[in-house]
C-alpha cells in the first residue's frame, strides 16, 4: 500500500506541475484545438484518478469500516497483497488531506453548477422580456432561432431546456448572409460540443485550486482552446475568410481589436483564420490522442497491480 501511494503521488505531481507549463508552450495545440482540449482532459483525469485512488487505499488502511467495504468481495491474498494491517503517520495524514481536497472539489463543483443555473435563468428572464411569448391560442414564433430587436451586434447560444440560438437584427443587418451562416456554424459548434460543461468543471477547478497549475492553465486554455475549435467548425462549413470577417463585423465597434485591447483572444483568432496553421497528420492525430487516453489508466494500474500479481 505504501509504495501505491507513493507512485500515485509522484503521478499526481508530474501531471499536476511540470507537465501543464510544457503543454502551454506548445504550439500544436493551436493547430488542432480538439486534440488539444482532450489532452488536457485526460491530464486532469490523470490527476483526479491519481486522488482517488489514493484516497480510497488510504481509507482502507485507517478505517477498518472502509476497508471491509472496498475488500469484501476479494480473496484473503488479495487483501494481503496491500498491506493494509499498519498504516504510517505520512499516509494517514494523505488521507485526510485528500478526503478534504476531495470535499472541496465536491463543493466548487456544485456551487459552479449553481452559479452557471442562476446566471442562465437571470439571462432567461431578461429574454423573456425582451421576447416575450404570444398571446394563448396565437401559434408559437419562438424555436431553436430567436431573433432579437437590438442595433447592437451579438449573437450567442443559450444552453438549457430548451437550449436557444439567440441573433440581434443588429448582427443581421450588419453581416452578410455567409458571415451570418458562419457565427451561426460556430455557435452551433459550441452546443454539438457542449463546451459549457467542459468551462463549467475548468472554472470550478480553478477557482477551488487556484494556486495548481494544472487547474489554472486547464481553466485558460479551455476558454482559448473551445473558441479555436468553434472557428474550425466554422471555416470548414463556411471558409476561413468568411468566418474571420464576420468575428471583425461582430466585434470591431467593441475596440477589441484595436493594438490598445486587453482583449488579445480575438485578435489572435483572426489573424488565425487570415493565415490558418496546417493540421497535424492523420497518423499525429491519433497517436497523440491514444497515448493521452492511455495516461488516465496509469492511476487504475497502479492501484490494481498488488491485487492482480497476487491472483497470478
Amino acid at each position: 500500500m505504501t509504495v501505491c501511494l507513493l507512485l500515485l503521488s509522484i503521478v499526481a505531481l508530474t501531471a499536476a506541475l511540470p507537465v501543464p507549463r510544457l503543454l502551454t508552450r506548445a504550439a500544436w495545440p493551436e493547430r488542432e484545438p480538439v486534440v488539444g482540449l482532450w489532452v488536457w482532459q485526460c491530464l486532469v483525469a490523470t490527476v483526479l484518478l491519481s486522488c482517488l485512488t489514493a484516497l480510497v487505499l488510504g481509507a482502507a488502511a485507517v478505517f477498518q469500516t472502509v476497508r471491509a467495504q472496498v475488500f469484501a468481495p476479494a480473496p484473503a491474498a488479495v487483501t494481503a497483497a496491500y498491506d493494509l494491517s499498519t498504516a504510517p503517520t505520512w499516509a494517514v495524514a494523505l488521507t485526510l488531506l485528500l478526503a478534504c481536497g476531495a470535499a472541496w472539489t465536491g463543493a466548487m463543483l456544485a456551487r459552479e453548477l449553481f452559479e452557471a443555473r442562476r446566471r442562465r435563468l437571470r439571462a432567461r428572464t431578461v429574454l423573456n422580456e425582451r421576447a416575450p411569448d404570444l398571446p394563448a391560442g396565437l401559434p408559437a414564433a419562438r424555436g431553436p432561432l430567436l431573433v432579437l430587436e437590438d442595433e447592437y451586434p451579438d449573437a450567442w447560444w443559450m444552453p438549457g431546456h430548451p437550449p436557444q440560438l439567440v441573433v440581434t437584427t443588429g448582427a443581421l443587418q450588419r453581416l452578410t448572409d455567409h458571415q451570418l451562416d458562419a457565427v451561426l456554424t460556430h455557435e452551433r459548434g459550441h452546443a454539438r460540443a457542449r463546451h459549457d460543461w467542459l468551462v463549467h468543471l475548468s472554472t470550478a477547478l480553478a477557482t477551488g485550486f487556484p494556486h495548481i497549475p494544472l487547474f489554472a492553465h486547464f481553466c485558460d486554455q479551455t476558454r482559448r482552446l473551445v473558441e479555436l475549435a468553434a472557428d474550425d467548425t466554422a471555416s470548414r462549413r463556411c471558409g476561413h475568410l468568411t468566418t474571420a470577417l464576420a468575428l471583425i463585423e461582430l466585434n470591431q465597434h467593441r475596440g477589441v481589436l484595436s493594438c490598445a485591447s486587453s482583449n488579445r483572444l480575438l485578435g489572435e483568432r483572426v489573424d488565425r483564420l487570415l493565415e490558418p496553421p496546417p493540421r497535424l497528420g492523420r497518423r499525429d492525430r491519433a497517436l497523440t490522442t491514444t497515448a493521452a487516453a492511455l495516461v488516465p489508466l496509469l492511476p487504475l494500474l497502479i492501484t490494481f497491480a498488488p491485487g492482480l500479481t497476487a491472483l497470478s
